[in-house]
């Protein structure tokens, strides 16, 4: 494994890339029913350490191949796709997610792109999505033909479905997701002045390309229960190392969050991201930023939420969560973020 990691990153990295591939494809079908046999538990565990090996000694390889990595990892395998997603590159110095009034937008990093080997698109061309997303973010019609149909080409056959475990295309999912991303933030980019930041110069920018809106608001709107975890996880998946795509996914997911008129919307979200965060360690930063502006930011009303005081132990979870994450104590009132510019809605 040294000399694939090593050498030449574009000679040894993919055949490195393709092996684990196949050894999450091959650990899939018992990971995602729970069918650990002593030989399946004994593998599962010996994945975990190659993961943390190559997390400490070549970051840039998990964050390079993180996007395919996650496509064949069964969504139930949460500590497993954390280590993955909190790799960030050796060069690079985290900021504390729990320092007060930290200001991301400010960090030199968050403006710039990560590096993703990964062929994004691969699943949109396959199904033959990949002209009609692209034709509706140029165009961005009203009541487009692509918008009321995507939910259909979002499904597997039921054959396929059987033997996935799944009624929908993960794989297509998250294609979906980033490329909707990476297109909008291109047309962020191409419309901001060459002297200006793009995520930097208006909070609210990144939402302006109404079009990318409009496709996630659309699956969140038609989607049923199992569809919308599915689509959350994929924005769940973008919330890494400082980066733009942090930056934006991050924004994306508040923003659903604040706006949603459904109290299921909020509860799944707080879900996806309760979940990663509740397992062992490590996880991701941009997961961690994410959580802490949800939680101290009053525009979100986190702590009113329905869903929080449904029971006893599961507000008690909540504050746990809080106050291992450095959040905001849910009885102060006077706490106000400085995450994120208060001109983000």
């Amino acid at each position: 494994m040294p000399k694939l990691l090593t050498g030449n990153p574009s000679k040894g990295w993919p055949y490195l890339h393709r092996l684990l591939v196949d050894l999450f494809q091959f650990m899939e079908p018992f990971l995602r029913n729970a069918i650990l046999g002593e030989p399946v538990h004994f593998l599962y565990r010996g994945t975990l350490r190659v993961l943390l090996v190559l997390l400490h000694d070549f970051p840039e390889f998990l964050c390079g191949y993180h996007f395919t990595f996650c496509d064949v990892i069964p969504p139930s395998c949460i500590q497993m796709r954390n280590i993955i997603l909190s790799a960030f590159p050796r060069n690079m110095r985290l900021p504390d997610p729990s320092t007060p009034n930290l200001k991301i937008d400010l960090l030199v990093e968050i403006n710039q792109s990560p590096l993703i080997l990964s062929d994004v698109d691969a699943s949109l061309k396959v199904k033959q999505m990949k002209t009609d997303v692209d034709e509706y973010l140029k165009m961005g019609q009203q009541g487009s033909s692509f918008l009321s149909g995507m939910k259909q080409r979002l499904l597997l056959l039921p054959i396929d479905a059987a033997r996935a475990g799944t009624r929908y295309n993960i794989p297509l999912i998250n294609s979906l997701v980033l490329y909707v991303g990476m297109q909008a933030m291109q047309q962020l980019k191409a419309r901001t002045p060459p002297h200006v930041q793009p995520m930097a110069s208006s909070p609210l920018a990144g939402f302006l390309v109404s079009a990318a809106l409009d496709i996630f608001q659309t699956l969140l709107a038609e989607l049923d229960t199992e569809g919308r975890y599915l689509f959350l996880n994929a924005v769940a998946n973008q919330l890494r190392y400082p980066n733009t795509h942090t930056h934006y996914f991050s924004f994306i997911l508040l923003y659903l969050f604040a706006e949603s008129n459904q109290e299921i919307i909020p509860e799944q979200i707080t879900r996806v991201l309760l979940e990663r965060l509740i397992v062992s360690r490590p996880h991701p930063w941009g997961l961690l930023i994410t959580f802490i502006e949800l939680i101290k930011n009053p525009r979100y009303n986190f702590w009113n939420r329905t869903f929080i005081s449904c029971a006893p132990e599961i507000e008690k979870l909540f504050e746990s969560v809080s106050r291992s994450c450095g959040g905001a104590n849910p009885l102060d009132e006077s706490t106000v973020s400085g995450g994120f510019s208060e001109n983000m809605h």
